[in-house]
Formats: C-alpha cells, structure tokens, sequence
C-alpha cells in the first residue's frame, strides 16, 4: 500500500473530502475488500496514535523523529504539499504496517481498540425470525451495528437466546451504549451458557472503553483460564499491571 493512500484515508477521516470525493472513496470501500480492509487497519491505528500522542509537546516531538524516519524510508524526490497533521499520522501508520514496529512508546494505558475483535455472527435459523435473524448476521458482520441493535431487539421478542443476547450484548457496546451493553452481559455472566466467560471479556471491553482500568482488571480477574481467548485475557492484565 502507498502513501498516497494512507493520505486519502487520512482526509476522509479528518473530513477534508468534497462530498463527490467521498462518495468516490466509500464506493471504492464497498467495491474492494483489500482496500477496505487495510483502511480499517489504518482507522485502528490512527486511533491509536491519537491516544498516545495526545499533548502538544509530545506530538511535536513526534514530528521531528518522524521526519527522519519518513525521509529514510519514503521516496522524497517528488515534492507534496500536505497538511502536516494528515502527513505525520498518515506516515506514522506506513512506518508501522511495513515495519512492524512502535517507534515510540510513551508507557500509555491500553485501548480498547488494541482487543476488540468481536467474530463473526452464525446464526442457525430458526422459524419466523429466519428472515430477520439473517438480516441481523449480515448487519452485525458488515459492523453495521445501529441497524443490527434494531434487528436483535425485534428478534428477542419472539426468541430469547444466550446468543442473540450476546451479540445484541456486542453490537450495544461497539455503539458505546454501555448502560444497556453491561446489562445484557452481566445477565449472560450470571447464567451457564457458553458465553458466560465471553460475556464478562466484553464486560472489561466496556469498561477499558471508558478507560475504567481498575474496573477492567477486576472483571479480568473472574474469567476462567479455560476461555477460549484466555490468552487476550493475560495480555490485557499484563498491561494494566
């Protein structure tokens, strides 16, 4: 991927595009899975920089070890003009994909969006509800999730399942609704089903999201080692320590 990509997805997350010109980009985003894919890794990652470089002198700081890095590693003989804002995150974000590395580490709490993976939804089909529940899988799946909260809540009506309940649960959290997130997986804890133990992973999600870290680390500390995503569990309980 070049830079000068990195630079168009800076813009259109900065809001620099016209209106026809981000209307071109997302078409190019629903047309081209490889695209779409490296923007979501690229979206991720400004986030991140974002939270690590949030004051002023640290983020100058920042450009001026940049600058160097980008000129080794960039071809610099075709002169730009860019705004510096969206050049320095949009290069700070090719240094780390091509090279695998932070460049920088200020010591900083961990994000939520460094462990939020949520799967992929599978629902069985089941009588009346076929035609939504399937329509509520390919909303959650395309992380569509406004419209997929307004699926699950119709089919929780007719069918109330462990399930549902818990990517109904995923869907409320990723739209940082967290009151009604941590309601529905605080029910799922306290029952036997199979997401018991993911239930409470999101249930420290939501409150790393709010940046509760001690919170979070109490949740950790009730999962089971037998979790399938144990691992995640001990990376995450590393960091806060």
């Amino acid at each position: 991927m070049n830079e000068e990509r990195y630079i168009l997805f800076d813009q259109y997350l900065q809001g620099e595009l016209t209106v026809d010109e981000r209307n071109s980009f997302e078409k190019q985003l629903s047309e081209d899975p490889e695209m779409a894919s490296e923007f979501e890794t690229f979206k991720n990652l400004h986030v991140q920089l974002e939270n690590k470089f949030g004051y002023e002198e640290e983020r100058e700081a920042f450009k001026a070890n940049l600058k160097t890095i980008s000129d080794k590693h960039f071809n610099t003989s075709k002169p730009k003009v860019i705004a510096l804002n969206g050049w320095y995150f949009a290069a700070a974000a090719s240094v780390i994909i091509l090279f695998g590395l932070f460049f920088f580490n200020y010591n900083q709490n961990p994000v939520f969006e460094d462990y939020n993976h949520p799967e992929k939804a599978a629902f069985t089909e089941r009588g009346e509800t076929k035609e939504t529940l399937k329509q509520a899988e390919a909303a959650f799946n395309e992380r569509k999730y406004t419209e997929a909260i307004s699926l699950f809540e119709t089919i929780l009506k007719e069918n109330k399942t462990p399930e549902i309940e818990y990517f109904y649960g995923v869907s409320l959290l990723e739209e940082s609704q967290y009151k009604k997130a941590e309601t529905v997986f605080n029910e799922l804890k306290s029952g036997s089903s199979v997401y018991r133990d993911k239930a409470k992973w999101n249930l420290a999600l939501s409150k790393l999201k709010q940046k509760d870290y001690k919170g979070c680390k109490e949740i950790l500390g009730t999962i089971s080692e037998d979790y399938e995503n144990y691992d995640d569990v001990q990376a995450l309980l590393d960091e806060l320590d």
